[in-house]
């Protein structure tokens, strides 16, 4: 795609960032005596690592930069000692030290990856080490605190984790990954600014390192206190059942990805490592390993294609700590900072963009980048549908960066066709909107269940008796033309039913009446804060609608039972028989005192009908005020043409 054609990229870290990471902790050659960091026990020397912390003149700050180089030797001197050692003496020595934290099984896999010498996969386990940390950290946190930070940074900072493991081994770690003054290894893994060959793999022993420590620390800690550390459990993802629109990744396609990497701008050259062992983990059946990858490198992807096309080609690089990253924050948001229009959703399409807000943003989507960076996500569990989704999106998004002509070779694999197809009619399953269909249905599909609930067949003149009540009858009235009114709003081609009144109400298509509007596409992307804020009301609407047919049914079947023990009394079955009625519910007040009245212990049933008939005017009232504005607006439109 001629959008990216340009200068290759060599690398998408600053000057300055690329200076502290490859350069810094390499200037003292002195070699450092492991004996002085770690004994043959296994036990840490916090002081000897505590000791190359620099400081300002003033003691307020730390010195990024000298520590960093101070601390580089000490690195060295781990990284040696590791790889020295034998998976059995690694474990042997090291793994009780990894049982604080909530994953102890990861470690022996780093040290594995380590000894492979492969870059790119020790880039991934430090990725893996820092969620995992983090997650241990938050833990620790709580024996003490109330409200674990969002951010790794603010968490080092806090107060809480000084008291227990000591102001200065906090800031060991500051300088490792709590700041973008120092090293910041977390950051620039995560979301993709660095590649393979720019992390030094003597940084990850060190983390190694330094979670060994930190766990003898918190041991000595909990004896001295008798507390106890407790681990939060992990998330489940939600929505995911929804989410998977493309069928499972076969060979066929893992094989077109293949070749599409090698040939499509989307991807630096630089990074491409990382693609490759991304497909490596899937065929190993490593899930989340594939997917931890795929989403930094669609973070530096679409960094590149934002920064490309809104014209600002520094924002490909890392940032100072006097300004932000470009994230996927930004990178997917309507407006840049300076208020301009992002031309990035323009670009990609809202089927694409809609993906991407599902899979990343919206708070009821899986959040897939958010819990794994924060260690959420039990990653042996990570299941096999969404990284299917990952990798079949980005076969297509790849796609839309190859030339023409490769592009209609590519198509003419049926495959390929039926993914771009997908892609192309893909909706938000995780929008507001979107949610609110789904209750909707939900709660009509629960009221349905009404015409199945059991009655006495005995009394069905007895209820037809009650059914001549004025006021239920004007409900069926309003019922009717609110019916009549929605099917006015169906495609011309549906059938729409004239006379509602002459069915009985159980006979009445609203269920395929409920599916076709919902079925009606809305646009979602970027919807303004009003209507988000009028999809929270209709949400608790629906929410209240459901918790009202679910209480129905309960009563329901409660009374049927008294009928047939024959252990009511009159006034209950009288009060029964009008709750057969069905009724439909309106605005929130309503459903909400609906909630009320329809419980067994409060059981008042025409207290209810009344409500539902004021709540019945209202909506009636309502849409022929909206008729009325919109035969105004066509009049008013029909005066100004003439």
């Amino acid at each position: 795609m001629e959008v990216l054609i340009g200068a290759p990229i060599t690398t998408c870290l600053s000057p300055p960032v690329y200076d502290i990471i490859c350069n810094l902790g390499f200037e003292l050659r002195e070699n450092c005596d492991i004996s002085s960091i770690v004994t043959q026990n296994g036990e840490v020397c916090w002081k000897t690592i505590t000791d190359c912390v620099s400081y300002t003149e003033s003691d307020q700050g730390l010195d990024y930069w000298g520590s960093v180089r101070l601390l580089g030797p000490v690195c060295e001197a781990v990284h040696s000692h590791f790889l020295s050692l034998t998976k059995g003496q690694f474990e042997i020595q090291y793994a009780p030290w990894f049982q604080w934290t909530s994953f102890p099984q990861l470690f022996p896999e780093i040290f594995e990856a380590l000894k492979s010498l492969q870059s790119p996969a020790i880039s991934l386990s430090l990725m893996k080490l820092t969620s995992c940390l983090e997650r241990a950290l938050g833990d620790v946190f709580l024996l003490i605190g109330k409200e674990c930070p969002f951010l790794l940074r603010d968490l080092l900072a806090s107060e809480e984790l000084a008291q227990i493991f000591g102001q200065s081994v906090m800031n060991v770690l500051k300088v490792f990954v709590g700041s973008p003054c120092g090293l910041n290894l977390r950051n620039i893994l995560w979301h993709g600014f660095a590649s393979p060959e720019e992390i030094p793999p003597k940084y990850c022993s060190m983390m190694i390192l330094l979670t060994v420590g930190l766990g003898q620390l918190l041991k000595s800690y909990l004896q001295n206190t008798k507390l106890t550390l407790a681990h939060r459990s992990f998330i489940t993802l939600k929505n995911l059942e929804d989410l998977v629109i493309f069928p499972d990744v076969t060979y066929e396609v893992l094989s077109v990805l293949e070749e599409v990497m090698t040939k499509s701008a989307f991807i630096l050259k630089i990074m491409l490592p990382y693609w490759e062992v991304a497909l490596i983990k899937f065929r190993s059946q490593r899930f989340a390993d594939c997917a931890i990858l795929l989403l930094a490198q669609l973070e530096t992807g679409l960094r590149n294609v934002f920064a490309t096309l809104n014209r600002c080609p520094k924002r490909l690089l890392t940032a100072e700590s006097t300004a932000l990253y470009t994230t996927f924050d930004e990178i997917l948001a309507k407006h840049l900072n300076d208020g301009e229009i992002n031309q990035l959703p323009l670009f990609l399409g809202e089927p694409a963009m809609e993906f991407l807000w599902d899979f990343l943003n919206h708070q009821e989507g899986p959040r897939l980048r958010d819990h794994l960076s924060h260690g959420e996500i039990n990653l042996h569990e990570f299941s096999k549908e969404t990284t299917n989704q990952l990798l079949a999106f980005s076969v297509v998004l790849l796609l839309k960066f190859v030339d023409e002509g490769l592009l209609s070779v590519f198509k003419e694999k049926a495959v390929v066709e039926l993914l771009i197809h997908l892609a192309e009619g893909y909706s938000s399953r995780c929008h507001p909107v979107s949610q609110l269909k789904k209750q909707v249905l939900s709660c009509e599909e629960s009221i349905r269940v009404w015409a199945l609930l059991p009655f006495p067949e005995e009394l069905t003149q007895e209820a037809v008796r009650l059914e001549d009540n004025s006021e239920t009858n004007a409900c069926h009235s309003l019922i009717t033309k609110i019916m009549d009114e929605l099917y006015h709003h169906m495609p011309e081609n549906h059938c729409v039913l004239k006379d509602l009144d002459s069915l009985p109400t159980e006979m009445w298509p609203s269920s395929q009446l409920l599916c076709e509007l919902c079925n009606t596409p809305v646009p979602t992307l970027f919807c303004p804060r009003i209507v988000l804020e009028v999809l929270v009301v209709l949400r608790s609407i629906s929410k209240q609608c459901h918790h009202v047919s679910s209480q129905v049914t309960a009563a329901s079947e409660l009374r049927h039972t008294q009928w047939v023990e024959r252990t009511l009394r009159s006034r209950q079955r009288l009060n029964y028989l009008r709750m057969r009625s069905r009724f439909v519910k309106s605005i929130l007040q309503y459903t909400e005192n609906l909630v009320a009245y329809t419980s067994c212990e409060k059981n008042k049933w025409n207290e209810a009908i009344h409500l539902t008939h004021t709540a019945l005017v209202k909506i009636w009232t309502f849409s022929e005020k909206k008729q009325m504005l919109i035969h105004l607006a066509k009049k008013s439109t029909s005066k100004v043409l003439l």
